[in-house]
């Protein structure tokens, strides 16, 4: 057996499985809290090639829970910074950091060259929409995060159907969206069970033409812990690798 950085994972999937990660290609839309722990664990993983999509750039309000923010990268682009560290991670991996904010209009582009697999790691209603519904008509695999901010207790995440989904404030919008525009509810989504009838609803990014800069509407800053939202990135992860090397989900 090879002795190389990917010899535990090797212990687990097989030799055969390590080939399929390596001949895999996966989309990451969104690089921040949750986005960048999945990309993490894609790269540690041995995926072959990586697209990372976004168009931010590190705030010092990110430290608290984005594993690339830092200090030393504060107004830095996270798509760049998540490309460098993947290339330190796994010199292999083919990456291509994308700056782009999603659209319908730039969608085949972004997701051109067949993915296997696409990560939806943003919290934009518009965009987020816009790129499931792509992601359907296309069938093209996917997992997506609901609501990961206001969120205190890692023991009511669960990975499960979008119809199966609440106390989520995010899937809540994004149902009614999805559902004009006849989108099954049927896909894989990562989300928390635990309430907030506490807190008031956190207000999402929507329509675009709200925005002096056209992307987004500017959101209330919400709190966040600095463990949840890597948990859910981790599992959005744990899906893809399983997935795409021929293991059964749990």
């Amino acid at each position: 057996m090879p002795d190389d950085q990917f010899t535990r994972l090797r212990l687990l999937i097989g030799e055969e499985g390590i080939e399929k990660l390596r001949a895999s290609f996966v989309i990451v839309a969104g690089a921040g809290a949750v986005g960048g722990y999945a990309i993490e664990a894609l790269a540690r993983a041995g995926i072959g090639r990586l697209r990372i999509i976004d168009n931010d750039t590190v705030d010092v309000t990110n430290i608290n829970r984005q594993i690339l923010a830092l200090h030393s990268t504060v107004g830095k682009p996270k798509a760049a910074l998540a490309a460098e560290r993947v290339r330190d991670i796994n010199p292999a991996c083919a990456v291509d950091p994308v700056a782009a904010f999603i659209r319908e209009e730039n969608l085949p582009a972004l997701l051109d060259g067949k993915p296997d697999f696409v990560i939806d790691a943003i919290d934009s209603l518009n965009p987020k929409t816009a790129l499931i519904a792509y992601l359907r008509q296309n069938d093209i695999p996917f997992a997506s995060a609901m609501g990961a901010a206001l969120r205190t207790d890692p023991f009511q995440i669960r990975f499960g159907k979008m119809s199966d989904v609440h106390h989520c404030r995010l899937a809540y919008m994004l149902r009614k969206r999805l559902r004009r525009r006849g989108v099954p509810l049927d896909f894989d989504c990562v989300y928390s069970t635990e309430s907030r009838e506490h807190i008031p609803d956190p207000v999402y990014a929507d329509d675009a033409a709200d925005h002096p800069d056209g992307q987004g509407r500017a959101r209330v800053v919400m709190g966040s812990m600095p463990t949840i939202t890597g948990i859910f990135g981790l599992i959005l992860a744990n899906i893809a690798i399983q997935k795409l090397s021929g293991q059964p989900l749990p």
